[in-house]
């Protein structure tokens, strides 16, 4: 069995600026796991900056509200939300609300910064 508690993980700023958390790599514990996933907060009144990436990604919103923008469409998302994020899409996310924006991300397959460009 493996746990690992949101606290353990290591806190930094993500390519889009956002803060994160990486859950499950299995670049970084043995796991077998394609995908990665991260935890991450967006400030109140931030936006990630727009980038894209070579995987699809998923965003889970536990807390908060904001605007999702995928491709030039923008759509509010709010506790409960579940973003689906081709390859190759152009993304950011807004906090429009007044507390910290927290969401998952997965990303099949498993996140590494040579499949993120920042635009």
């Amino acid at each position: 069995m493996f746990i690992r508690e949101l606290n353990d993980c290591e806190e930094f700023i993500a390519g889009d600026n956002c803060i994160l958390r990486e859950l499950l790599h299995p670049d970084k514990a043995d796991l077998a796991l394609r995908y990665s996933l991260a935890h991450a907060v967006v400030k109140p009144g931030d936006t990630t900056w727009e980038h894209r990436l070579r995987t699809s990604e998923v965003y889970y919103v536990l807390e908060g509200e904001g605007v999702m923008h995928v491709n030039g469409e923008s759509s509010p998302v709010r506790s409960g939300s579940t973003v689906y994020i081709p390859p190759l899409a152009r993304q950011c996310i807004t906090n429009s609300g007044t507390t910290g924006l927290k969401f998952i991300c997965i990303v099949d397959p498993a996140w590494h910064k040579e499949d993120e460009e920042v635009l």
